[in-house]
């Protein structure tokens, strides 16, 4: 029944039902269109050229070329049909992908994860738990041996960040390769252009390109589907014409007998001719990488019945060309289109090359954001560019590295042939990695047999090892780039990661004892003002050292205390319902709470006005929730079991505040509300304006409750009272020194490494969102 109409409908049949999840599924289908298959759908654009010119010279005849296409298709139905369309999109986390999606996975099944400040309590999050809780005897013995020894998970974190700095590669080098490979068709025209005038052309597209990131795919989101689909039906259309008018006997080159004919007559260079071959894949990770702005389904129905056939009878209209003009290989994509549709498939197939850089840029900056949330690199700046479509963000520092990096690319090889040695190089090393992280997934996730992930291991690495070695042998000629920047990243990412462990570690080991905080009574020694003071801390349990700091060297201190932690856990998102753990740090005189407020890889990190509302709503739930289950105060050990999940929409009580929003001065609304109710209705009060029109302000006030405990009543009145009073930020502004007694390297890496990356990078202030005029930092030196 309607409620709001009061209409009886009849239920839904399972076959409406399944027509309205099957079209739902078709639009997600075509607009992945235009943000997963814009990188893959291009590579008919290089890849013949790639295989043959410097490697297959004397080779350039019919067997030769219908061998070339049998690999081509048997590469295409293996590696992004079997490998990713079967088997890959079923490792989704949550619905994310990628490779930090199955380390995810992987740090949720086994203790492979080397964040330092996990709790047992976010094993308790709705989005960690995946899979059946039984594993065999012998995936139990290989998870404790892996869990034993900190050197094996540390490798597996560096053959995550390894992949994800191949993937920031592809970043580099996808634009340059796509733009300089769809403007070569210039090169066949009668008025054709000179090679300096084609890379001035495509270096204006390229910075043209990285200039309009800011604006975000959001704005032009609506372009992309169309033009891939447009250039998807014109390669196919062309391929089938080629087909048809120049050789039908292609179709034979399916068989595999045409590989082993390949490989019998090229020998040697057919081998290294497999490093060209692979570009036919290039951009088959975005499948997985992009699932979470889709769903499987879509993407699976996408690639199986419209890039998939569209793009094989393309190349194998190409081969037949090729196979009747062999001479043509340098531009067999131009030389193959008909000449009346030479100048709307060249403006075409332009655009489709943008759009295909276009997507594995935002890919990059995902990266990016995921590498940080697990410590590995600096704080930069993140911009969300769309409010509708989650994750979508842009980070201006990166985007001008890319740029910068990008045109050295395109004016220091001039050459789609010696960038291509690299771009393949580093997409089929995400690709390995891939593989070898699926094989972990088989067993500690989906908890099948080792045997089962052998197989699966076994059968792709072959494939793709054999196309990797391929890859190696032209690091001379251009290869040698994606492992360069990788390595670069490699170290920025190690610097970080070490320096801010080394941190971590002086903070968890000298933390101040709760025997002295016990000592000093509930006045803390010093003067209590009016006031809230949040106290920043990567320490999830106990007191950081910096506070007995701020102590010795303050004359007073806020009424009401909250260290707060603001963490990352190893799932893509952490539901509002629960951000927020809510603990005491000291029994209730105090005033002392603690604050966990955690992220995923994927969370965006909450305004400063709402995360003080927030904050003030989920200690004030904590303060009824012990009320009635009270739990004695004990022992420091005691402070994690008393830490309280704080769910913000599920609670109900009775009348607990009055919240009034204001207006400046003026009050706009009074609401007498339950507890439940000003939970509820907290956020949304914020989200009725614009806060750059308007500032709105909440007060709270507590409604009249003669059955409630006076101690509680004392409590929650001093903690609306310090909220009037202002909320303070405090924050430590630490120097991390290495000690005097340190090797060379260890100096060299905290001293000038490290401490080059935080004076240049955001500051954590900035990252956190804290207001400056609220800001207070108090220096301090860390000698690690």
């Amino acid at each position: 029944m309607e409620p709001e109409s009061g209409i009886l409908t009849p239920p839904r049949s399972s076959s409406q039902l399944s027509w309205v999840n099957l079209s739902r599924n078709l639009i997600l289908a075509y607009q992945s269109l235009g943000v997963v298959y814009g990188d893959l759908s291009i590579s008919p654009l290089y890849v013949y050229s790639s295989a043959f010119i410097g490697k297959l010279d004397d080779n350039w005849h019919e067997e030769a070329i219908f061998g070339a296409f049998s690999l081509i298709f048997w590469t295409l139905t293996l590696i992004p049909l079997l490998k990713y369309v079967c088997i890959v999109l079923t490792a989704d986390d949550n619905g994310e992908g990628g490779t930090f999606a199955l380390y995810s996975l992987l740090c949720r099944h086994a203790k492979f994860s080397l964040l330092p400040n996990q709790q047992a309590a976010d094993e308790e999050l709705s989005t960690y738990k995946y899979g059946h809780p039984m594993q065999s005897a012998t995936s139990s013995a290989l998870k404790r041996y892996l869990e034993k020894h900190k050197k094996l998970r540390t490798a597996l974190l560096v053959v995550v960040l390894f992949g994800a700095c191949m993937l920031i590669g592809d970043g580099v080098l996808t634009p340059p390769m796509s733009v300089l490979s769809s403007v070569s068709g210039l090169q066949v025209t009668e008025d054709k252009l000179t090679n300096g005038e084609l890379l001035l052309l495509a270096c204006v597209i390229l910075v043209g390109l990285f200039a309009l990131q800011h604006f975000g795919t959001r704005k032009v989101a609506f372009m992309f589907a169309p033009i891939v689909i447009i250039w998807l039906v014109s390669i196919f259309s062309v391929g089938l014409y080629n087909v048809i008018n120049w050789n039908p006997k292609i179709v034979r080159a399916i068989s595999p007998h045409y590989i082993v004919t390949y490989f019998k007559e090229c020998g040697r260079e057919g081998w290294i001719s497999l490093g060209g071959i692979l570009l036919c894949i290039t951009g088959t990770e975005a499948m997985f990488a992009d699932i979470g702005h889709f769903t499987a389904f879509s993407i699976r129905i996408a690639f199986a019945f419209v890039v998939y056939p569209c793009l094989v009878v393309q190349y194998m209209g190409q081969a037949a060309f090729l196979s009747k003009n062999p001479k043509k290989i340098p531009y067999s994509f131009y030389d193959s289109i008909p000449d009346p549709v030479f100048w709307p498939v060249f403006v075409i197939a332009t655009l489709a090359a943008i759009v295909g850089s276009q997507a594995i840029i935002t890919a990059t900056f995902s990266i990016i954001k995921q590498c940080h949330a697990l410590g590995c690199f600096p704080r930069v700046k993140v911009v969300h560019t769309s409010k509708n479509i989650y994750g979508q963000i842009y980070i201006p520092e990166i985007n001008w590295i890319l740029m910068i990096l990008t045109l050295a690319i395109t004016i220091g090889f001039q050459d789609t042939t010696l960038i291509g040695n690299a771009y393949g190089l580093a997409c089929m090393t995400v690709m390995f990695i891939t593989t070898f992280l699926m094989a972990l997934v088989i067993i500690f996730v989906w908890e099948k047999s080792i045997f089962l992930a052998a197989m699966f291991l076994l059968f792709f690495l072959s494939i793709e090892g054999t196309y990797l070695s391929a890859a190696f042998t032209k690091v001379p000629q251009g290869g040698w780039v994606p492992l360069v920047l990788s390595f670069i990243f490699m170290v920025v990412m190690y610097i970080w990661h070490y320096g801010t462990s080394k941190k971590y570690n002086f903070d968890l080991h000298n933390k101040v004892s709760l025997k002295w905080l016990l000592g000093l009574g509930p006045s803390l020694g010093i003067v209590r003002v009016p006031g809230i003071g949040l106290i920043y801390s990567e320490l999830a349990t106990g007191v950081p050292a910096i506070f007995s700091h701020f102590v010795t060297n303050l004359p007073a201190f806020h009424n009401v205390l909250v260290f707060v932690c603001v963490k990352s856990v190893p799932v893509p998102y952490v539901s509002p319902e629960e951000r927020f753990l809510i603990g005491r740090v000291c029994p209730r005189p105090y005033r002392m709470y603690r604050c966990i407020v955690r992220y995923g890889y994927k969370d965006i990190q909450c305004d400063g006005d709402d995360f003080e509302n927030q904050l003030i709503q989920s200690i004030a739930e904590f303060i009824l929730m012990e009320a009635v289950e009270p739990q004695p105060f004990s022992s420091e050990s005691s402070l994690d079991r008393r830490m309280a999940v704080i769910c913000t929409r599920n609670i109900e009580s009775s009348s607990t505040f009055i919240i009034s929003e204001q207006e400046d001065i003026e009050t706009i609304d009074s609401i007498q509300s339950s507890k439940s109710v000003a939970l509820q209705n907290l956020q949304s009060v914020f989200d009725d304006e614009d806060p750059q029109v308007r500032r709105r302000r909440v007060r709270f006030q507590l409604s009249p409750n003669p059955s409630m405990d006076p101690a509680v009543k004392d409590e929650l009145t001093d903690l609306i009272q310090a909220k009037e009073a202002g909320v303070a930020y405090i924050l430590g502004h630490s120097y991390v020194k290495a000690r005097r007694s340190s090797s060379f390297l260890k100096r060299f890496v905290i001293d000038i490494g490290y401490s080059f990356l935080r004076k240049n990078c955001r500051g954590p202030a900035v990252a956190l969102n804290i207001p400056h005029i609220s800001l207070i930092e108090v220096g301090m030196i860390y000698y690690v």
